[in-house]
């Protein structure tokens, strides 16, 4: 009974360390279709956007920027590899970047696959190609 007891403790913490590193390892966002072509959207589908104004690595899409452009931001424990890094905003929170450039999605995309914000305040947004 014991012996049985162990490995089941045993197999629930390598399942847990396992979906940890999962978790972890798995990009922010997925590449969908859009009338626009191929772009980066997050879990929910929702189409991601690059901001001109942002540099490598720096966010400047705050207060009521961020309100109507909401960082598309990182869970607890996740890490980046490859083309994904994680920015650090004014407030200290983590926001995911694709190739440097920081993303977010647009309040007035109403559903996937929207793409309403591109082109959006002088043509300094725009949706986030893979």
């Amino acid at each position: 009974m014991l012996t049985s007891i162990l490995r089941a403790v045993m197999l629930v913490g390598t399942l847990a360390v396992a979906g940890g590193a999962l978790a972890q390892a798995m990009a922010p966002a997925k590449v969908a279709e859009t009338s626009k072509g191929k772009a980066l959207v997050d879990a929910k589908g929702m189409t991601l956007y690059i901001f001109d104004k942002d540099t490598a690595g720096k966010s400047v899409c705050n207060g009521t920027c961020a309100t109507n452009w909401p960082p598309l931001m990182v869970a607890a424990g996740a890490s980046a590899s490859g083309d994904w890094t994680i920015v650090t905003r004014d407030d200290g929170s983590k926001q995911w970047a694709y190739k440097t450039k920081p993303l977010y999605t647009w309040v007035k995309d109403m559903k996937p696959g929207d793409v309403t914000g591109e082109g959006m305040a002088n043509n300094t947004w725009h949706v986030a190609a893979p």
